[in-house]
């Protein structure tokens, strides 16, 4: 999975871009970086929901169970040279309530160089936790759960895509 191209300038750079594209408002570029509220649902009902920006995607697919409803955002990224693509679910305010049967982030268009999953994120003077390795898997355009190894608490999902964008 990792790529001696990659640099850690160009990670840095796109995770300041979903960092900051959270407290941009929507419509503030919306060919490059785009962020949405979404309901995240219990009742053990597989959910899906869906951002794009051009011909690339990010779908966050999952079930929970217990409490109400919580209120989630995803952000979607496009770097300036439309060689990386990013995607973010996350609860801001922290720690999610639900308990998650499954997950699955899916990017379109790109094969994923980075990603990480979180059981708790930054928020009222917390820090992001990240799951076990050995509670998630990253394949080349997804990021799933480990069944039987998942604890059940997800409250962040980072993703980093090189899309298939070649020079002339």
């Amino acid at each position: 999975m990792a790529n001696s191209n990659f640099s850690v300038i160009n990670l840095t750079f796109l995770l300041l871009s979903v960092l900051i594209s959270a407290s941009v408002p929507a419509h503030a570029s919306p060919e490059r970086t785009k962020t949405v509220e979404f309901n995240v649902k219990p009742g053990g009902v597989v959910h899906t929901f869906t951002e794009r920006i051009g011909e690339y995607g990010c779908t966050f697919t999952y079930a929970s169970q217990g409490g109400t409803n919580e209120q989630w955002l995803m952000s979607v990224g496009l770097s300036d040279d439309d060689r990386l693509f990013s995607c973010s679910v996350w609860r801001p305010q922290g720690k999610s309530y639900l308990f998650f049967t499954q997950f699955k982030a899916e990017l379109k268009g790109t094969k994923i160089e980075y990603a990480n999953a979180y059981s708790q994120t930054a928020a009222a003077g917390h820090t992001d936790v990240p799951l076990k390795p050995e509670e998630f898997t990253v394949g080349e355009s997804t990021v799933t759960q480990n069944d039987g190894k998942f604890s059940a608490q997800l409250s962040k999902l980072t993703c980093i895509g090189r899309t298939r964008h070649d020079e002339l």
